[in-house]
């Protein structure tokens, strides 16, 4: 995984993470990496300090701390809409969990059965890995997958 400090045309810097730099580059030339606060694609790397290390025991230098400072009003913002969109995708899918059937692996054929009519339509939700949920699609079964929040992996 690679970290970068990011800014789009009108200044607005925001950070993100990436396989390596080959996927940023990827996804940014196709323009999927976009201002969180604008929405511009226009999304360039913004100059970042190295972390050095050393040659013998391979550590991490430590970096000088930054000084402690409030969040600028508009990261503030950002942090509370994030908060309270991660709070809706939660109630989302706790109200999903909470009314429909967990057909875990068995996802795929379950939704299939119900698109072609062989069994009585139901709320489901399961495990599909991304080629069979692409498949699913392809087919024109209705399917939308449930938002994992970094809460859910502890």
């Amino acid at each position: 995984m690679i970290h970068y400090n990011l800014r789009c045309q009108r200044g607005h810097a925001f950070e993100s993470w990436f396989q390596n730099s080959s996927a940023y580059e990827d996804q940014e030339k196709r323009k999927l990496v976009s201002c969180p606060v604008c929405g511009s694609s226009e999304v360039e790397r913004a100059i970042m300090a190295p972390q050095i290390v050393s040659g013998k025991g391979r550590e991490a230098a430590t970096p000088a701390p930054a000084p402690a400072a409030d969040p600028p009003p508009s990261t503030q913002l950002m942090m509370a809409q994030e908060r309270e969109l991660r709070a809706k995708l939660k109630e989302l899918r706790d109200h999903i969990v909470k009314n429909a059937d967990n057909v875990g692996e068995r996802f795929p054929t379950e939704a299939r059965k119900m698109h072609y009519g062989d069994i009585e339509h139901r709320p489901i939700y399961g495990e599909a890995s991304p080629e069979e949920a692409r498949s699913l699609i392809d087919e024109g079964v209705e399917v939308t997958p449930l938002p994992v929040l970094p809460d859910d992996r502890n």
